[in-house]
């Protein structure tokens, strides 16, 4: 059975991952083109946005877009932020985050190829620092926008959202992000979508800003949520992935902070054998 990660549905915390089936060769290939079919569609739309004048289209081309492909067979993350957030809190195999990664940068590369063939010259397909803007104020604000993003992802994943709301909720956090940093970062908020444009064009200019800043932030974002907001975090969870012991021991000898404690044991009756 092959371990698809969906974000959209309530799931298990796992620390260790069954390696043997996550990298099956139909499970981890199915999982690699669904990866690139929703990179490719999403760094897609957003480049289409681009075309409209304005930070604001492309931030809601970006957020509709997160919003459509968060119910696509397989829940992608389609942002190697996100896969890299996942493989910090070990919900992910490195083979299998590997695997994510690579297809999430080619369907990208795709995506700018396309872009750059059938939009009107002069579209600004790169993400830029602004002029009035540094690199290290553009990386704090790609590494903050990017933060709302993560802990959406994975709340959604631990606690069902009422009413199938998750698609409504990672969207949300996708445009607010994107409106807030697009005027000094350009809102990228996925390495993914700035690297495509990057090689197509060839313009590098400040790029490691849009890894560093949108990893960061996920990652941050995840940790907080798997040891301190969680249903399931404790202080006995956080001591034990410090030192990168298994959590899974901890998580079936430790209840939850909002698990009752156990009832103390009845008197047996006079005469009982």
């Amino acid at each position: 059975m092959c371990l698809w990660v969906s974000l959209h549905r309530p799931q298990p915390h796992r620390c260790t991952m069954a390696i043997g089936e996550d990298l099956r060769p139909g499970c981890l290939w199915r999982a690699a083109l669904a990866e690139a079919v929703a990179s490719l569609l999403f760094v897609a739309l957003v480049l289409g946005s681009s075309a409209a004048p304005g930070a604001v289209a492309p931030a809601l081309g970006g957020g509709l877009a997160a919003a459509a492909l968060s119910g696509t067979p397989g829940a992608p993350q389609a942002n190697p932020a996100l896969t890299l957030a996942l493989l910090c809190t070990r919900k992910l195999s490195a083979g299998r985050a590997a695997a994510a990664v690579l297809a999430q940068c080619c369907g990208a590369l795709l995506a700018a190829a396309a872009a750059l063939l059938v939009l009107p010259e002069g579209t600004g397909l790169v993400t830029r620092v602004s002029a009035e803007a540094t690199a290290g104020q553009a990386l704090a604000w790609e590494t903050l926008a990017t933060i709302p993003l993560a802990l959406a992802t994975f709340t959604s994943s631990s606690r069902a959202p009422p009413h199938g709301g998750g698609g409504l909720i990672l969207g949300s956090a996708v445009a607010a992000g994107a409106l807030a940093a697009g005027p000094v970062s350009g809102g990228s908020l996925n390495p993914a979508r700035s690297l495509g444009p990057a090689l197509v064009t060839g313009v590098w200019d400040d790029h490691w800003v849009y890894w560093l800043g949108p990893v960061l932030g996920s990652v941050l974002a995840g940790l907080c949520h798997e040891l301190l907001l969680a249903p399931g975090a404790s202080r006995d969870k956080l001591r034990s992935c410090l030192p990168c012991r298994d959590v899974a021991l901890v998580e079936a000898t430790s209840p939850a902070p909002s698990s009752p404690p156990p009832a103390a044991p009845q008197p047996e009756p006079p005469g009982t054998p």
